[in-house]
């Protein structure tokens, strides 16, 4: 049989699909491991994209995406930001937030560049950067509560160093970055010959303050790739919407990638994209999620804390990462165990690189319902765990 990619047949399915795949195997079972919103996708969204279908509108777009998506993109951009993007050559609507970090990635790496990654981290980022025969440097973040310092940056930094890639709001802890943070960064990074990449996909999902980005910084637009997506917002996963803001020479490269990948974003998701910008009743669409989010949150942070496990209070996204290790250090064991033992699906801290080990990651995307026994599962199993 003919050999596959010695990079391909080394990577495994990521922990939150092992975890999320088995509890489907439980009549009973608890799913705390959804990436996803738990929300239905607004009737105005649907019947944007089946309005689009009924017109036939199921031909190729621009490689780039439909220019009236763009400009609802850019419009949104400068109206949350205060920062100017032109549609026509500025912005690259891709299939999601994935696609937009995979054509970034192979836009710019060659074998043995370094990419450096604040951890815990998105499982999903380091498996391109390999099979690139690129290196991920990973800055441990989980004794600066999980956010990185200026400090622990720029020892990163190596004569390899071709990128840096932030996940604020971030996927596993719900942390982020203060404005103050990010200016000292961008203080840092600023002239030197480094791509910036900045996935922001939970960027609508913050809670007691104002999200900032590296996007409001001027001095690094021209090293800086902004990824955005209606996926987690909008709750339409399934959609396959995300972009890319940059300058023109930068897009134009990342848009060859694109267009031999993929040709271009599914068109009836692209109007559907374009009711979720612009639509009358998406802020207060956005406003009711949240305000959910925060609820459950409250209520499983609350939880775990009176289970005495340490954990940080999320600030945005969906997810909570308390520390385990007390019980088990072995975060899959544990993870995998509480499976077993109570039918409760989480994620293992050690799927967001070994800076995660230790702890498990818990969605509060799910229902309120799902979150309430969960956490009933979740401490009889600490106690018959603590009695053994």
């Amino acid at each position: 049989m003919p050999q596959f990619n010695d990079r391909v047949t080394a990577l495994q399915v990521p922990g939150t699909r092992q975890f999320a795949n088995k509890v489907s195997q439980y009549e009973n079972g608890i799913n705390l491991t959804l990436g996803q919103s738990g929300f239905d996708a607004p009737d105005f969204i649907r019947q944007a994209m089946a309005e689009a279908v009924e017109a036939g509108e199921l031909r190729y777009t621009h490689n780039k995406g439909l220019i009236e998506l763009r400009t609802a993109i850019t419009d949104y951009t400068a109206k949350r930001f205060k920062m100017n993007y032109h549609p026509e050559t500025e912005v690259l609507v891709t299939n999601g937030g994935s696609e937009a970090i995979d054509s970034i990635l192979r836009t710019i790496l060659n074998p043995g560049d370094e990419v450096i990654i604040p951890a815990p981290a998105y499982a999903g980022y380091e498996p391109i950067i390999h099979l690139l025969g690129a290196k991920t440097v990973f800055v441990d973040t989980t004794h600066s509560h999980f956010v990185p310092t200026v400090e622990q940056v720029e020892a990163a930094l190596t004569p390899k160093t071709k990128a840096i890639l932030f996940n604020y709001p971030t996927n596993p802890t719900g942390t982020t970055l203060s404005a103050e943070a990010i200016q000292e960064l961008v203080q840092l990074l600023k002239d030197k010959d480094i791509f910036i990449i900045t996935d922001e996909i939970y960027s609508e999902n913050v809670y007691e303050s104002q999200h900032h980005s590296f996007i409001e910084h001027p001095e690094v637009r021209d090293q800086l790739f902004y990824i955005n997506g209606l996926s987690k917002s909008h709750a339409i996963t399934g959609a396959r919407v995300g972009y890319v803001l940059a300058p023109e020479e930068l897009i134009d490269q990342v848009t060859k990638v694109h267009l031999y990948n993929s040709i271009c974003v599914a068109t009836p998701s692209q109007y559907g994209a374009i009711a979720a910008l612009t639509h009358p009743a998406s802020e207060e669409m956005l406003t009711a999620m949240n305000k959910a989010y925060i609820e459950r949150r409250d209520y499983l942070y609350d939880r775990l804390t009176q289970m005495r496990l340490p954990v940080e209070r999320p600030v945005g996204a969906f997810y909570i990462l308390p520390d385990i290790s007390a019980y088990n250090a072995d975060s899959f064991q544990f993870a995998t165990d509480l499976l077993e033992a109570e039918q409760v699906a989480v994620v293992p801290g050690a799927a967001f690189t070994s800076y995660g080990e230790g702890y498990i990651r818990i969605s509060f995307a799910s229902t309120m319902e799902e979150i309430i026994e969960g956490c009933d599962r979740l401490e009889r199993f600490l106690k018959n765990d603590s009695m053994n």
